[in-house]
């Protein structure tokens, strides 16, 4: 508790160099949810934010809210915030032109414009070495590669700008109002870097609504915040610095028992990791009045592939669903086509996840999987009862952690090296024993993660409700103590979490 209070002690103490560093940019400590910095920022804009809802108009709260928008977006990638605002200025102008065009010719015009422009600037700097190196290996090139950085959350905020026109286009929503509102809408710092994936038609209306907030909405917040915290810190990045990146590393230097447990512990790292964030960033907007989407629930409990991506990073499957499936044809042009473009969409996603074949092949696995399950889908008639919905969740479990392998592996020969090793896996009680004894800390953290994670959804409930009932210092109490068990836990300083690579 001593080092939290001395760094937090050291934001409010500090010399005017270290306040001019809060306003540049360091490539090797960008922001993060989990830091100390957010933490004291966070807690200077909030005050002056709940002033701005005393305001009659939103015009104000817009624009305070869309610059601290912009400042933490810049210390999160620093000179790329002008790709935001380029990205930003030239769709706002597009969806206008196309809103008010009436010749359909000009209109489609507008929208293949706005989507090539948003699809070249993702596809530059994601992909540009992606396909210098393969251009390289295939035609024996020499192309040299490109001195490129990925701008952080730049699929993200590109995906919610392409659904924003599109929906214009397809009359679903009208434009906003000026080009505040829509930059607001764009770059909305709780969820600008890695999601969730957020709708113009369930936000814009939000932005014009008088905002009130309530105990039971705050309390919710918290929850949402203090769960992710936990998730992120205590539960992804402790397993990850002390088991499995040491194993995908190295998959040979360890047993074929510890390949199949850094299998198993990545399964609950990138769920903690990248679910904790989803509940950060929903409770920081709840915490401002904003209703942010649920973006999983308990994927792992799926009892199929479908269900799964119904539970998984669920913007990025119904972004899929509605932008790409559908547009492609979706279930309308006959059953071949249906399944090809259930496939292409599938495989597409794991490319949109990185500019890697491994990726691909992501996303290829569990294509595949949609479409087995489509085609025995009216031909397999299983009993419904408990013990056939185990058996379901777990085949589901291990296909996904199976795929897990091939997206956090280095390259395919590191993938095949640790299946090939979990392969050789043979029945040796007192050799497990010895290695769960070695690694207690790690398996009782894994355990709590997964035990958290299959959790009836009425204990959570509970948990919530109760959670609500407490006292403001009972709240306050939790709230510290939960702070110290993250910097506790952070020996190694904050990590990034693993899709602000995407």
């Amino acid at each position: 508790m001593q080092d939290f209070t001395k760094y937090i002690t050291d934001f409010f103490t500090c010399s005017s160099a270290d306040v001019a560093q809060w306003f540049t940019f360091d490539p090797k400590s960008p922001i993060l949810f989990n830091t100390a910095l957010f933490l004291g920022l966070f807690l200077i804009f909030y005050p002056i934010y709940i002033l701005t809802l005393r305001l009659k108009t939103y015009h104000l709260r817009n624009l305070y809210v869309f610059l601290f928008s912009l400042f933490f977006y810049y210390k999160s990638s620093g000179h790329y915030f002008g790709l935001l605002l380029l990205s930003g200025v030239i769709d706002y102008n597009l969806a206008k032109l196309l809103y008010e065009e009436k010749l359909q010719s000009f209109r489609k015009f507008y929208l293949v414009l706005s989507v090539v422009l948003n699809l070249g600037f993702l596809g530059y700097f994601k992909y540009s070495n992606f396909l210098i190196d393969n251009y390289n290996q295939w035609f024996e090139g020499n192309l040299a590669f490109q001195d490129i950085i990925l701008p952080v959350g730049i699929s993200f905020y590109t995906f919610q700008s392409m659904s924003y026109i599109i929906d214009i286009y397809r009359r679903e929503i009208t434009p906003t109002k000026n080009i505040l509102d829509y930059m607001f809408f764009v770059s909305f710092f709780p969820q600008l870097v890695a999601g969730p994936i957020v709708r113009a038609s369930e936000f814009l209306p939000q932005i014009y609504k008088k905002i009130t907030l309530n105990s039971s909405d705050l309390n919710h917040a918290l929850f949402l915040i203090i769960g992710g915290l936990i998730k992120k810190t205590v539960v992804s990045d402790f397993i990850s610095l002390n088991f499995v990146d040491r194993v995908f590393d190295s998959p040979s230097s360890y047993t074929a028992f510890e390949n199949l447990l850094a299998s198993y512990g990545y399964a609950i790292q990138i769920y903690c990791d990248f679910s904790g964030y989803s509940d950060m960033a929903i409770g920081i907007a709840l915490l401002m009045g904003f209703r942010l989407s649920v973006n999983f629930r308990t994927p792992y409990k799926s009892a199929s592939i479908t269900e799964f991506w119904r539970r998984w990073h669920i913007s990025l499957s119904t972004w899929l669903r509605d932008y790409l499936y559908i547009s492609m044809g979706g279930n309308r042009k006959g059953k071949f086509r249906m399944y090809f473009n259930l496939f292409m969409t599938m495989l597409l996603g794991g490319l949109w996840h990185g500019a890697s074949w491994k990726f691909v092949i992501w996303g290829v696995l569990h294509g595949l999987a949609l479409v087995v399950e489509r085609l025995f889908k009216n031909v397999l008639h299983l009993p419904k009862n408990s013990f056939v919905r185990v058996v379901q969740v777990l085949l589901t479990f291990h296909f996904v952690v199976f795929c897990w392998i091939f997206f956090r592996a280095k390259d395919f020969e590191t993938a095949f090296e640790l299946i090939g090793n979990i392969g050789q896996l043979q029945w040796n009680p007192e050799q497990y024993l010895v290695i769960l004894e070695g690694y207690r800390n790690v398996m009782l953290v894994m355990l709590f993660g997964f035990l958290w994670h299959f959790l009836p959804s009425r204990w959570s409930d509970g948990l919530k409700q109760a959670f609500g009932y407490l006292p403001i210092a009972g709240k306050a109490l939790i709230l510290a103590a939960v702070f110290w068990l993250v910097y506790a836990s952070s020996s190694e300083g904050p990590q990034p979490f693993i899709y602000f690579q995407f």
